[in-house]
């Protein structure tokens, strides 16, 4: 699923092209998608509404619907959320499609189901996701300081990578800025927090909060020709500046050697050998 900055700059772009717009009709083209009610329902439920506002609640996208209800979008793997024009082609995986009375369209492009999405009341959001109640810190929603976020990783066991992924302790930090972070802090993937000094957790909590803040600077980022992208379909410039994530193989920008692959898991990590410790 994307992560937390392209997931904060969708958040941007709705709050920008779709607040205040109203929904002339919604249509849900595929199977598997929808929670709740029917599609039947789901489309009444929502035609002639305005989107009132577009939050985001860890990795779910939040949009205000008359100030009654909340239309919650969680993206799966490869899923893309773009505005395009109704006469456009509807891309292969289209699995929700808002039309606006002014605007266009909102399209959700799942093409490995993995999305979901649900129309709940606006007081339900807590009751219909518990997991909201366990959420880590955010880097994008609220200001860390260091000593926070040491007093939390110094709770955890396990590999620095897993806990980075967490939910629990960071808000959508997922395969690839785990391994940019670590990178940036020239720590290994298999630390535990237990052995850090003061000044690795100083390093780690900075690279945590400066990866986020230049990934979305730099418009999020997008691997491969069916990557995330923009609202607006365009892809995210932090690509270019990727360290170490699917770089296996190429020189280390810190070091004489090569990027190195290593299983993690149900997946791989990527690491610089020689730098980080």
């Amino acid at each position: 699923m994307p992560e937390l900055p392209e997931l904060e700059l969708l958040r941007r772009d709705l709050e920008r092209e779709a607040v205040d717009k109203k929904i002339k009709e919604a249509d849900v083209p595929g199977t598997g998608l929808l929670k709740g009610p029917t599609k039947k329902a789901f489309a009444a439920a929502l035609a002639g509404t305005k989107i009132t506002r577009a939050d985001r609640r860890g990795t779910l996208l939040v949009l205000g619907i008359e100030d009654t209800h909340l239309l919650v979008l969680s993206l799966g793997e490869r899923a893309k959320l773009v505005r395009a024009q109704a006469k456009d082609d509807m891309e292969t995986g289209t699995g929700l499609v808002i039309t606006l009375t002014q605007g266009g369209q909102l399209r959700l492009v799942d093409p490995k189901k993995g999305s979901t999405v649900e129309l709940v009341a606006a007081d339900a959001l807590d009751e219909a996701h518990p997991e909201l109640a366990t959420l880590g810190l955010d880097a994008v929603d609220e200001p860390i300081s260091w000593t926070t976020f040491g007093e939390h990783l110094l709770r955890r066991d396990g590999k620095l990578k897993a806990v980075l992924m967490d939910p629990t302790f960071l808000v959508g930090i997922g395969p690839m800025y785990s391994d940019e972070i670590l990178f940036h802090a020239g720590l290994r993937f298999d630390r535990s927090a237990a052995t850090l000094s003061a000044q690795e957790i100083r390093r780690l909590y900075r690279a945590v909060v400066e990866t986020v803040h230049e990934a979305l600077k730099y418009g999020g980022t997008t691997l491969g020709p069916d990557g995330w992208v923009q609202l607006s379909g365009k892809p995210g410039d932090y690509t270019e500046y990727l360290t170490v994530y699917k770089r296996d193989g190429e020189m280390s920008p810190r070091a004489r050697g090569p990027i190195v692959k290593a299983r993690f898991g149900s997946g791989y990590t990527y690491y610089c050998e020689q730098t980080q410790v």
